[in-house]
């Protein structure tokens, strides 16, 4: 009654065919220190790695003939890894912080207190989406609802820039601001 699905488990590996794991004739082969050896038969160039106790890894598999390169795998394993760990360290996410009006009859201090959140965000690095949801009578007037996108612009544009202009959809009017570059 049930099917059984096989799972993928890496579709794209990452992973480098190395020692008895390479399945070709001849290979292309590069020393530990960098200098071509040329294309030899693939049991001489694991006599090669095996001489100098290292690995040989096929590092361009698609290659005519395949590339190996006679080194040591535990350590490029680690030194690759650290490389990936600190450009994700280094990496900075963004993230998209919402503003909502709940009309576009908004009284002045409540313009404020939402702007100075926007501004404190905008500070941060993050964007800011300011959303007006228009309700019964309101959205006649979207003449009003622009007017207060344009007082959030001109608020925050010592620290942010327009990203998308004030855009009506259906209820809702949307404006994206993005914190100016060159901080």
């Amino acid at each position: 009654m049930f099917a059984k699905f096989r799972r993928c488990i890496n579709i794209s590996s990452k992973e480098l065919a190395i020692n008895e794991a390479i399945k070709f004739k001849e290979v292309r082969t590069i020393s530990a220190d960098g200098s071509q050896l040329g294309i030899i038969p693939i049991a001489k160039a694991l006599e090669a790695a095996a001489s100098a106790d290292l690995d040989l890894v096929c590092i361009s598999p698609n290659a005519q003939p395949p590339v190996c390169k006679i080194m040591d795998y535990g350590k490029y394993r680690f030194e690759q890894a650290k490389r990936e760990k600190e450009a994700k360290k280094n990496q900075k996410v963004i993230d998209i912080k919402e503003i909502r009006l709940t009309g576009v009859g908004i009284d002045t201090h409540d313009f404020e207190t939402k702007a100075n959140h926007a501004v404190r965000f905008l500070k941060s690095g993050d964007k800011v989406k300011f959303s007006i949801r228009f309700r019964g009578r309101e959205l006649g007037h979207p003449d009003k609802g622009y007017e207060i996108m344009n007082r959030f612009a001109e608020y925050c544009s010592e620290v942010a820039v327009v990203e998308k202009p004030a855009k009506m959809e259906s209820r809702n009017m949307f404006m994206f601001m993005a914190p100016k570059s060159g901080k």
